[in-house]
C-alpha cells in the first residue's frame, strides 16, 4: 500500500511547485531543493495550473521514475512553460494562478474483458491511462468528476486524449488505472487544502 501524504507534506508539495515555477520564470534557473521523508521516494505526480477557473497548464510523470521532490519541480516548470496547449506562463500571472499537485499511485493494468472494463473504473477514485501501439493518453481522476462523466465516457475520453478512436478500449487497447491524492491552493498563494474528489465541485 502506497503511503498517503499528510496535510503538512501536501502543503510542502504545493509550495515547492510554486517556488519552482516562480524561480524559473524569474531567474531561468531550475530549483534544486531536496526534501526528506516521502519526498525522497519515487512517485508519479502531476502539477495543474488554473487561472480564473480555467486550465492554464498540466504536465506530469505518470510513473514513479523520479524522487517526488524532483518530479514536482520538473512537472511544475513544465506545466508553466511547456504545455503545448498554452502560451508559457508569465511571472506576472502567478498572482492569479492556483497551483495544484496530484501525487499518484503506481498505475496497474486492468485485467478484464474489454466490455467489463467500465465495472473496474470508479469515478472519483481512479485516473486512467490508455495505450495502443505508440499512442498513450492519461486523464487524472478529477477530470471525470469535473466533467460529470460515467466510466464508459471516461474510458472514451482517455482514448481520445491518446489520439485514438473513442472506442479503442473495446478494440484491444491496454487500460491502466491509478489513484491520486490532490492538494491545491484555495486561492493564489492562499491556504492549501486536500481535495476530496468525490465530494468536490471543480
Amino acid at each position: 500500500m502506497v503511503k498517503l501524504l499528510t496535510q503538512e507534506e501536501g502543503e510542502k508539495a504545493v509550495k515547492l511547485a510554486r517556488e519552482a515555477i516562480e524561480t524559473y520564470l524569474d531567474e531561468r534557473k531550475v530549483l534544486h531543493k531536496r526534501l526528506e521523508g516521502v519526498f525522497a521516494e519515487k512517485r508519479g505526480v502531476f502539477t495543474t495550473l488554473t487561472k480564473h477557473g480555467n486550465l492554464r497548464g498540466c504536465i506530469g510523470f505518470p510513473y514513479p521514475i523520479k524522487r517526488l521532490d524532483e518530479a514536482i519541480i520538473e512537472s511544475a516548470i513544465a506545466a508553466a512553460v511547456d504545455d503545448p496547449r498554452f502560451d508559457p506562463v508569465r511571472l506576472s500571472e502567478m498572482d492569479k494562478i492556483i497551483v495544484e499537485v496530484t501525487v499518484l499511485t503506481p498505475p496497474e493494468k486492468i485485467d478484464a474483458k474489454p466490455k467489463d472494463l467500465p465495472q473496474h473504473v470508479e469515478i472519483g477514485r481512479h485516473g486512467l491511462i490508455v495505450k495502443m501501439g505508440p499512442f498513450s493518453g492519461l486523464l487524472l481522476p478529477q477530470v471525470a468528476v469535473e466533467y460529470n462523466m460515467d466510466s464508459e465516457e471516461f474510458l472514451s475520453e482517455t482514448c481520445m486524449k491518446a489520439g485514438l478512436p473513442p472506442d479503442c478500449w473495446l478494440t484491444g487497447a491496454e487500460v491502466y488505472r491509478f489513484e491520486g491524492q490532490i492538494f491545491k491552493e484555495k486561492e493564489p498563494r492562499g491556504k492549501i487544502v486536500e481535495v476530496d474528489i468525490k465530494s468536490c465541485s471543480f
